[in-house]
């Protein structure tokens, strides 16, 4: 997609009702946007860290009424992720041990992205974001 001259592609906007089984739909449509940008390379990892990001969410923004926003932005040799919620809390990377049923996403996605983080957005809640690069 490094291409002289070329705009880069528009960011892919999606909205999705905080139900556990959009987690899969969202994961199903952006596995789209990788193959379509020539990032055939991180199409996996994007879809385990937003499957995280999404999941979290969905289980802890809890603003009746309100829809999640993922958008998929093409960034320099990579593809960032980003999980809008209306929920102010920021998540909690939380030390997880072997034995532990959950906690493992944050430590998942650290693992995974080139760099992620929490952002303050215009309106209530947060976003959550991760970049990830395909060289």
């Amino acid at each position: 997609m490094d291409q002289p001259g070329l705009a880069p592609p528009a960011p892919v906007v999606l909205r999705w009702d905080r139900d556990p089984r959009n987690v899969s739909k969202a994961r199903a449509g952006l596995r789209v946007t990788p193959a379509t940008w020539g990032l055939t390379a991180i199409e996996e990892e994007a879809s385990l860290v937003l499957s995280e990001l999404m999941t979290n969410a969905v289980r802890h923004a809890h603003a009746p009424g309100r829809q999640i926003e993922t958008r998929y932005v093409f960034v320099p040799d990579g593809l960032r992720v980003e999980v809008h919620d209306a929920c102010d809390v920021r998540p909690v990377r939380e030390l997880t041990t072997g034995g532990a049923t959950g906690g493992w996403g944050l430590p998942l996605v650290d693992v995974l992205a080139a760099r992620w983080g929490v952002s303050d957005r215009q309106g209530p809640g947060k976003v959550v974001w991760a970049e990830l690069r395909a060289s």
